[in-house]
Parts: C-alpha cells; sequence; structure tokens
C-alpha cells in the first residue's frame, strides 16, 4: 500500500549543509524540461531525493498562495497530510500510498504551475542561506512537521480564503529546510502565528453569520 522512498539525511548532518547541490528551481525546471506527456508524485519524489519531504511539502502547499477554484485546495491538501505527519514522527524517508505517489498531472500543467513558481523561488533562493541551523535539527524538524501537519489539514477544509496563510507558513518552513536557513523558519514560525489569529477572526465572523442567520429565521418563523 505504501511506497518507499530515497533516505531523508538527517537535519543535524554537516555534510547537508556543506555540499552543493542543484537549488528547488533548478530541479523544478529541470522536471518541467522532460519529455514524458505526464509528471507523477514519483517522479518529483525522485528528482529531489533526500530533499523530499520539504520539496513535495512546497510543491503542494505553494499553488495555495494564489486563489483557487473551489475544491482544488482539498486535492493538494491531502498529500501534505501524509508528508508533514512522517516529518512530525522523524521518518527518515518519505512513504506515500501508490494511490498519492502514482498520481500524475499533464506535462503542460506542470509547466504553466512552474512558470509561475519560478520567479518567486528564484528571488527566496537569491537571498536564503545557510545560518541558524540549530533550529534545523531532527526535534525542531518534527515541530515543523507537527505545525504543518495542522496547517495541511486546515488547507483541506473548505474555509473561505482559509487556505492562503497556512500555504505560506508550510512555503515558509519548505524554503527554510531546503536552504537550511532557519531565519526563514522563524518566519514560517510567525506565520503560523499569523495564520492562527487570521483563523480565529474568520472563524468566529462566520459562526457569528450563522447564529445571525438562524436568529433571523426564528423571528420570522
Amino acid at each position: 500500500m505504501f511506497d518507499s522512498s530515497i533516505p531523508l539525511e538527517p537535519a543535524a548532518s554537516a555534510q547537508a549543509d556543506q555540499e552543493p547541490r542543484q537549488r528547488f528551481s533548478a530541479v523544478l525546471r529541470g522536471l518541467a524540461a522532460a519529455s514524458d506527456p505526464m509528471i507523477s508524485v514519483r517522479d518529483i519524489l525522485n528528482a529531489f531525493g533526500d530533499r523530499a519531504f520539504a520539496a513535495l511539502m512546497l510543491v503542494f502547499a505553494a499553488p495555495n498562495m494564489f486563489p483557487l477554484p473551489p475544491g482544488v485546495s482539498a486535492v493538494l491538501g491531502a498529500p501534505l497530510l501524509f508528508i508533514t505527519a512522517q516529518l512530525m514522527l522523524g521518518y527518515s524517508s518519505l512513504r506515500l500510498p501508490h494511490m498519492i505517489a502514482d498520481r500524475s498531472m499533464r506535462r503542460e500543467v506542470f509547466v504553466g504551475f512552474t512558470a509561475k513558481l519560478d520567479p518567486v523561488v528564484k528571488r527566496a533562493e537569491s537571498i536564503l542561506r545557510p545560518r541558524l541551523t540549530g533550529l534545523l535539527r531532527p526535534i525542531p524538524e518534527r515541530l515543523i512537521g507537527a505545525a504543518c501537519l495542522i496547517l495541511a489539514v486546515i488547507l483541506f477544509l473548505p474555509i473561505p480564503f482559509g487556505n492562503i496563510p497556512p500555504a505560506i507558513a508550510i512555503s515558509l518552513f519548505s524554503l527554510g529546510i531546503l536552504e537550511r536557513d532557519g531565519l526563514a523558519v522563524s518566519l514560517g514560525w510567525l506565520a503560523v502565528l499569523g495564520s492562527g489569529l487570521i483563523l480565529a477572526a474568520v472563524s468566529s465572523a462566520i459562526i457569528a453569520a450563522i447564529e445571525a442567520f438562524f436568529d433571523h429565521l426564528w423571528v420570522l418563523i
């Protein structure tokens, strides 16, 4: 039922901080330039190797930073539930159900997504660098996973405009892990706080609107 991927190196590994490697944007462009008519989650996972957790979190979270048609955030949020739960539990490799690992999209759709995301990621990569790596050790990464799991649940729920703040937070965490940048992770935690405040405000407004509706309905009856 579950498909095992390439092992993920611990955050504390000095080698992970020192070895030069292709950046997320370069790998994403390479995937978009491939000739196959379809691209699957498994293809993305294999392309990013030991960075699969953060890379797939970013791939599935980033589109939610923009307005999406109804129901799309739920489709993108479902894989995030599996990915973030395993990051929280400290799995050394990412394991996805075959139904998710084999899920594919047309190459042109992926190219369109890459074209929108690439300028944003390249800008972020020009700023991000390895620093404050104590925030990226195994225990802090598991806490990041727990926070992102909660945010993924929020993304999965059909809350009006409720998908954008969690998507920003998950994207910041993902970029922080990918670039070994604790400052981005710190900004991610601030975004989590902002997401909580916004969610509380939106939820209160929705509850108040429902209560007002039923109060008005009761008067009419």
